[in-house]
C-alpha cells in the first residue's frame, strides 16, 4: 500500500477477459502487463508464479479460481484489466464480495457514472430489500494482491470498497439495474459434515461469509435432515471450499460424495386450492397450473378479477408465488416448466392479514401437485471430448450405455472431437474414467445442458423415501375455522370444504353446496390427551378478582379457552429482566418464569405447557409435572424442545384454538397445518408485560387496595395470593 493515487486525466478503460478454462487468459493479461512495463518479469500460470494468480490453492493448481485486477498505463489511457476463471463471476456493478488479510469486507465494482469520495455515502438496498446508508470508509485499487489508496473514482474505473456491509455480486448501485443471474447452476448437492466438536448451526453462518465472495457456493440448513448441504459446479470448487473453510475458520470440514438435484414438473391441468382461516385469520386461493416445455422455469400470471379480489392481494399471491422454491411431491425437488395462473381467491374485510396469503399460496400449489400427474426430471450436461482416433470407438460406446447421444465426430488436430448431451448422474465421473483409459491423453469439459424426464425415476423415487404428506413444511392440508377455533382438512378433502366454486369444472358438473357441518369437538378427548401427558387434571384453585360487569354470553368450551404452548428458554432470553436474572442464575430465572406465568394464568383463565429444553444433558429422563396451574415439561435427552412441542401442538390443536410460542426460525412448526398461531417469545413478553399491569389496576381498584402489603407482595412476586 502506497500513497493516495493521482487524480488522472486519461480516460479510463475496463478489459475484461472471458475464456473457457484453459484458454489462456492469464498468460495473455500477464503478456499485456509485461508489454507495458507494468511486469519487469513474465509470469506463467504452469510455472506458477504469474502476477494476478496470488492465492495459494491457485498457484499449487495452476489454474485461476478467483478474479483479479491490474492496472497499467498506456499512452492516452488509463486501463483496467480483469483477469477471470472460467466460470462466469463477475475475477459489472458490483461483481465480487471479498474479504483482506484483517477480515475488512470488500466489494469490489466498476463506476459506471457519476463519481464516489472516500467518506461519502451510499444508499442502497440489501438482499432482504431494506434500505442502507453507509459511509465508503476506503477506495483500493488493486494490482494483484497490492493496492493503492484513492480519494475518488471516476467512470470506468474499477476498486474495491470498504465500508459497506450489505451489499452483493451482480448488485447494480444507483441508476444502474441488477446484473442477470449466472446462466450456470449447481446440479450436485453435498452434505457438509462439521468436525465433532463443532455444531452445525453454529457453523452455518460463518461459512455463508464465504457465499458473499462467491455467488456460485449455495449454502442452506435442511431443517428435516439436520444438516448444512452445499451446491456446487464441480470437483475442483469442493477443493477450494473445503481449503478456504480452513485457512480461514480452522475447521477441517468434509463432504460427502453429493448427490444430484432433481426438478420435477406435471403433465397435466389441475387446480390447486388453499384455504387459511384460523381463528382471528382468512385468506383463500384457487390455482391453475399447467405444464410448459421443457427450459421455460415458471410463468405467474393471474387471469382473477379484481371485482372478487382487490388488486394489492393478487400482486401479494403472485409476490408469494415467486418468494420460495415450491418443492415437487415425487422427491421433495423444485418444480419447473409450468404456469401457475391465480384464477380466484377471498380475503376477509377484518381479519385478513398478509401472511395469511402465504400460506393460503402455498398450500393451493401443494395441494396441486398432490392432485397432478407429476413428472421427476434429471440434469443433462453437454460434453466435449477430445481423445486418439483409436479411442473413439470407446468413448461412444460409454456414452451409449450412460443414456446418451453425440454427432458427427470431429477433426481436432492429432485429436478427434465427440461434442453430445448426457445424464449428469452417469457422466459424473467420467472425466477420470477417461483420463485412465486414455493415459492421460483424452480430455473433456461439461457444462449444464437443461433438465429431462429421468430415464429411472421409480428407482430414484424409491431411494429418496419421500413422503409428501408428512412433510410439514410445505403441507398441502388446509386450516378451516369452527366454534372459534382451527381445525384442518387433508388436501383430498379440500375442495369440499372451499368457499368460493372450482375454476375448473367438468363438463355438466352442477355447483356442490358449501358445508355447513363444523366438525364436533370433544372436550373428553383433550383430557384425555392432557392426562396422559400430566396425570389427572387438577383445576385452579384461584382466580383473578372480579370486575363489576356484565355476564359474558355463553359459548362452547373450545371458544372459552385457549390453549398456549410456550419454549421457556426462547421466552426467557427474549425477556430482558429474565434474561439478566438467567446470566446469574438459570434456576432462579425459570421458576421465575413459571410463577409469572401462574399469575397470567389465573387472570386470563388460559390453559398453558411450559416446555424446557433437556435434550443436551446425558441420562436426562426428562419430567411432566403441574405447577399451580399451569403444565411444566422438561424433555428427555435425545428429544428437542421443538420436537415435544410440535407433536403437542398437532395433536390439541385439531380441534382448539392454539398458540405457541417461539423465536426458533430454523424450523417452520408442523402444527401450523392444524390451524396452530406461532408468536414470537419477545412479543409474548410484551403480551405478559401488559397482563401484569392489568392485574395491577385491578388490584388497586379492588378490597386488595386496603391492604398494601400484600399488594406490593403480589406485584413483587408476580404471582396470586
Amino acid at each position: 500500500m502506497g500513497e493516495p493515487v493521482r487524480e488522472s486525466k486519461k480516460e479510463n478503460i475496463c478489459v475484461g477477459l472471458l475464456a473457457h478454462v484453459d484458454a489462456g487468459k492469464t498468460t495473455l493479461s500477464e503478456a499485456m502487463l509485461y508489454l507495458s512495463g507494468r511486469l519487469r518479469k513474465l509470469g506463467r500460470v504452469d510455472h506458477r508464479d504469474s502476477f494476478l494468480d496470488t492465492h495459494s490453492i491457485e498457484r499449487e493448481r495452476g489454474i485461476t479460481i478467483f478474479s483479479k485486477q491490474a492496472l497499467f498505463e498506456l499512452a492516452h489511457r488509463s486501463i483496467t484489466l480483469l483477469d477471470t476463471p472460467g466460470h462466469v463471476d463477475f475475477a459489472a456493478r458490483v461483481f465480487k464480495i471479498a474479504r483482506d488479510a484483517q477480515g475488512s469486507r470488500l466489494s469490489f465494482l466498476k463506476l459506471l457514472g457519476g463519481e464516489l469520495s472516500v467518506r461519502g455515502t451510499l444508499r442502497y438496498h440489501d438482499l432482504s430489500g431494506a434500505e442502507r446508508e453507509e459511509k465508503l470508509t476506503q477506495l483500493r485499487l488493486y494490482s494483484g494482491a497490492k493496492y493503492e489508496a484513492a480519494e475518488k473514482l471516476v467512470p470506468g474505473q474499477i476498486a474495491a470498497v470498504v465500508g459497506l456491509s450489505g451489499t452483493w455480486a451482480g448488485q447494480g448501485l444507483g441508476e444502474a439495474p441488477d446484473a442477470e443471474k449466472p446462466g450456470l447452476e449447481s446440479v450436485m448437492s453435498y452434505r457438509v459434515i462439521p468436525p465433532e466438536d463443532v455444531d452445525g448451526v453454529q457453523m452455518l453462518p460463518k461459512l455463508q461469509l464465504l457465499q458473499e465472495e462467491d455467488p456460485q457456493l449455495h449454502l442452506a440448513w435442511n431443517p428435516r435432515a439436520g444438516q448444512i448441504e452445499l451446491r456446487l459446479m464441480g470437483r475442483v470448487q469442493r477443493e477450494v471450499f473445503r481449503r478456504l473453510v480452513s485457512e480461514r475458520f480452522g475447521w477441517d470440514v468434509a463432504l460427502d460424495k453429493g448427490r444430484i438435484l432433481y426438478r420435477e414438473t406435471i403433465a397435466n391441468k389441475v387446480e390447486g386450492v388453499g384455504h387459511f382461516e384460523p381463528l382471528r385469520h382468512y385468506a383463500e386461493v384457487h390455482l391453475i397450473l399447467e405444464p410448459l416445455a421443457p427450459g421455460s422455469g415458471l410463468v405467474f400470471d393471474t387471469v382473477c378479477s379484481e371485482d372478487a379480489l382487490d388488486r394489492n392481494w393478487q400482486r401479494l399471491i403472485l409476490t408469494h408465488l415467486a418468494e420460495k422454491p415450491h418443492l415437487g411431491v415425487l422427491t421433495g425437488s423444485p418444480i419447473t416448466d409450468m404456469k401457475i395462473t391465480l384464477a380466484a381467491g377471498r380475503a376477509h374485510i377484518k381479519h385478513t392479514e398478509g401472511g395469511d396469503f402465504r400460506e393460503a399460496t402455498y398450500r393451493a400449489v401443494r395441494q396441486g401437485l398432490m392432485q397432478a400427474e407429476s413428472v421427476l426430471l434429471e440434469p443433462y450436461c453437454a460434453f466435449t471430448v477430445e481423445v486418439p482416433g483409436e479411442l473413439l470407438g470407446r468413448v461412444m460406446s460409454d456414452v451409449r450405455a450412460m443414456g446418451g447421444s453425440f454427432g458427427s465426430p470431429e477433426d481436432a488436430g492429432t485429436l478427434t472431437r465427440l461434442r453430445g448431451s448426457a445424464p449428469v448422474a452417469e457422466m459424473n465421473g467420467y472425466a477420470e474414467l477417461l483420463a485412465g483409459f486414455s493415459r492421460g491423453m483424452g480430455r473433456i469439459s461439461l457444462r449444464p445442458d437443461g433438465y429431462r424426464p429421468c430415464r429411472h425415476s421409480e428407482q430414484v423415487i424409491a431411494e429418496i423415501g419421500y413422503d409428501a404428506a408428512s412433510d410439514t413444511d410445505n403441507t398441502p392440508d388446509s386450516v378451516f375455522c369452527a366454534h372459534g377455533g382451527g381445525f384442518t382438512v387433508k388436501w383430498d378433502r379440500v375442495s369440499e370444504y372451499m368457499h368460493l366454486e372450482s375454476c375448473l369444472k367438468k363438463p355438466g358438473e352442477t355447483p356442490r353446496p358449501s358445508p355447513r357441518a363444523a366438525i364436533s369437538i370433544d372436550e373428553r378427548e383433550l383430557e384425555a390427551i392432557m392426562e396422559r401427558e400430566f396425570g389427572p387434571i387438577r383445576r385452579p384453585q384461584y382466580s383473578a378478582p372480579q370486575r363489576n360487569e356484565a355476564p359474558a354470553r355463553q359459548t362452547s368450551a373450545a371458544a372459552r379457552r385457549e390453549y398456549l404452548i410456550v419454549d421457556g428458554y426462547n421466552l426467557i432470553f427474549a425477556w430482558d429482566e429474565l434474561k439478566t436474572l438467567a446470566a446469574e442464575r438459570l434456576d432462579l430465572a425459570r421458576e421465575r418464569l413459571m410463577d409469572i406465568l401462574s399469575g397470567y394464568c389465573a387472570f386470563t383463565g388460559k390453559e398453558l405447557v411450559l416446555v424446557f429444553d433437556g435434550y443436551r444433558t446425558p441420562g436426562n429422563p426428562g419430567s411432566r409435572t403441574d405447577y399451580h396451574n399451569i403444565h411444566v415439561v422438561f424433555t428427555p435427552a435425545g428429544e428437542t424442545g421443538d420436537m415435544y412441542i410440535e407433536r403437542l401442538a398437532d395433536e390439541i390443536g385439531r380441534n382448539y384454538a392454539v398458540r405457541v410460542v417461539t423465536s426458533d426460525n430454523l424450523i417452520r412448526l408442523s402444527a401450523l397445518r392444524s390451524g396452530v398461531l406461532r408468536t414470537s417469545a419477545k412479543e409474548f413478553a410484551g403480551e405478559l408485560e401488559w397482563t401484569l399491569g392489568q392485574i395491577g389496576e385491578i388490584l388497586k381498584k379492588s378490597e386488595w387496595a386496603a391492604r398494601p402489603e400484600k399488594l406490593g407482595e403480589s406485584l413483587d412476586d408476580g404471582k396470586p395470593q
